[in-house]
Order: C-alpha cells, then sequence, then structure tokens
C-alpha cells in the first residue's frame, strides 16, 4: 500500500466544550478517492482542518507525502489542496484574477497556460473574465475547486462539494472529480450525499462523535452489509406477529397490513431466510398480495452504523 496520508491517535478537545476528535486513526492511499461520512458535528471538518495547518491538534500525529506535519507543516500544506463548505473568495473579482491569485499565495511563479488548463477542465474558461458574483452557485463551487488546484496539489479535500448544487450540475461535478482522480490527483470528499460515496469512492470511512466507526472498500462494505430487506403486503390485518414467525426479525405496520423483514446477515442469507418466510406463511395459511424486495443501500448502512456507534 502506497500511503499518501498517515493519521494517528489524532484528538482535539476544545475547552469547556466538546470533543471534536477522539482518538482518529486513518490511512488514506495514493491515488484513490475516499469519502468520509458521518452527520453534522461530528468531526468530519475538523479533520480536515487539522491535516491542512488550520486546526492544532490537541494530541497523535499526522504524516503526509511522509513528513511530520508538526516539523514540516509549510512543506505538506504547499502540497494540499483544500475546497471548503462556503465560499471565502472576494465576489467583485474576476475568475482568472482569484485563481491566478491562489496560486502566488503558495509562491508559485505566475503560469498563465496552467491556470488557462485548471479553468479550461472545469469549463470555466469562458467565464474567466466574469465577476464570480455573477456566477451561478454551481459555477461558483468550480471557481472553488479551481483555487485549489491552481498551485498543482497532490492531495486534494472537497468539504461538501456539491452541497446546495441541482442534480445534474451534481453529476457534473462527480465527472470533474473523476477526471481529477484520472490525472494523478488523490481525493478525500466530505459530503451528506450517499449516493457521491456510492457513485464514486473507493473506500468509504463513517466518523460520528469524532470517532471512526468504519473504514471499507465501498463494494466489500455493500457486499458484506448489504443485507436484504422485503416488504410482504397482507391480504388481512394481523393483531400481532403470529409466535411461528418469531424466529424471523420482522416488525409489523401499525395498521397489521405489512410485515417487514429486515436481515441481519450477507444479502445471500437474507434471500434464504425470506425463502422460509414465504414458505411460513404459507404453512400457517396466511395470505398474502405482494413482496417487494431490496438490498440495503450505503445509506442503511451509513445510519445502522451511527445508531450503533
Amino acid at each position: 500500500m502506497n500511503a499518501i496520508l498517515e493519521i494517528s491517535g489524532l484528538t482535539k478537545h476544545y475547552p469547556n466544550g466538546p470533543t471534536a476528535l477522539d482518538g482518529v486513526d486513518l490511512t488514506i492511499r495514493k491515488g484513490e478517492i475516499f469519502a468520509l461520512l458521518g452527520p453534522n458535528g461530528a468531526g468530519k471538518t475538523t479533520l480536515i482542518g487539522a491535516v491542512c495547518g488550520l486546526v492544532r491538534p490537541s494530541g497523535g500525529s499526522i504524516k503526509a507525502f511522509g513528513l511530520d506535519m508538526a516539523r514540516d507543516w509549510r512543506r505538506i500544506r504547499a502540497r494540499i489542496g483544500l475546497v471548503p463548505q462556503e465560499m471565502a473568495t472576494d465576489m467583485f473579482v474576476k475568475v482568472i484574477d482569484a485563481v491566478s491569485f491562489s496560486r502566488g499565495l503558495f509562491g508559485l511563479a505566475p503560469d498563465p497556460a496552467k491556470i488557462e488548463e485548471v479553468l479550461r477542465a472545469l469549463s470555466l474558461w469562458e467565464k474567466r473574465d466574469s465577476q464570480i458574483r455573477h456566477l451561478s452557485g454551481g459555477m461558483k463551487r468550480r471557481v472553488l475547486i479551481a483555487k485549489a488546484l491552481s498551485h498543482e496539489p497532490e492531495l486534494l479535500f472537497l468539504d461538501e462539494p456539491t452541497a446546495g448544487v441541482d442534480v445534474e450540475l451534481r453529476r457534473d461535478m462527480w465527472l470533474q472529480i473523476a477526471n481529477l482522480r484520472a490525472a494523478g490527483t488523490t481525493i478525500i470528499l466530505t459530503t451528506h450525499y450517499i449516493e457521491e460515496a456510492e457513485e464514486m469512492a473507493d473506500r468509504v470511512g463513517v466518523i460520528d462523535r469524532g470517532r471512526i466507526l468504519l473504514v471499507e472498500e465501498k463494494h466489500a462494505l455493500m457486499s458484506q452489509m448489504g443485507s436484504l430487506e422485503a416488504d410482504i403486503m397482507l391480504a388481512q390485518p394481523l393483531m400481532a406477529v403470529p409466535p411461528v414467525l418469531a424466529r424471523f426479525a420482522l416488525t409489523l405496520s401499525d395498521d397489521g397490513r405489512r410485515l417487514t423483514y429486515r436481515g441481519d446477515g450477507s444479502a445471500q442469507e437474507s434471500k434464504g431466510e425470506v425463502a422460509a418466510l414465504v414458505k411460513a406463511l404459507v404453512g400457517e395459511g396466511i395470505e398474502f398480495v405482494g413482496i417487494d424486495q431490496h438490498q440495503s443501500s450505503l445509506e442503511d448502512i451509513f445510519v445502522r452504523l451511527v445508531e450503533k456507534g
């Protein structure tokens, strides 16, 4: 494994306040897209701030590109790009000037060809002479990405990159992010959109109350925890789940007309249980008019993990 970022035992305690990070261990591989999921206040932005040198940790260590953040934070920061949640730029500046200025902040010489390359890649070249305030929300978000890419970072943080962007623009942004990874940029993104992680990420991490609950390959996670769920529509309402069905993980709707099965095992195991459940229903003479089955999504898994955490 070629690690680009290694975080060990990272903590952040605020005086008379909450513990924002509680012993975080995390390794990011070079060239991957890593999605960090978590509810509001989970510690996602604090973690990003610590890696980018914006937040001073209370304990633990951060190594990036083989360098120790405590000793070499300037060198590390020069190789990291950050796209924050909020617009933090002068709205009256032209797009091209804002992006060029960001490059200069990292001590790099002007490079009009590189700036043009970045703006074209993000479909901003035609808007280069427009003031940022005149752009749409999606275009403003692209400007933030362009500013973060202006100094050619190897590691890019995207903090809620598509927040407030409509579905069409969100998918366009996904394409842009995939292109960045194809060009060799390692990407860590935080998101509230579960489908964003399902669509793009190689690996998924779940953080809650400052603790990492899980880090897993996306497809392995879906395979291990993406169990089957089934809604069984009954022909006649039941007052309660019959004792003969107690061995199944069932809940009965308030109106008694729907039994819902939620498997705890793998999808394959759950399919076997649903088949056994149907056989038991027929054996007991409980008539049903339909069965709706679906495999739990990454969102279902995320909610389950947070509830357990």
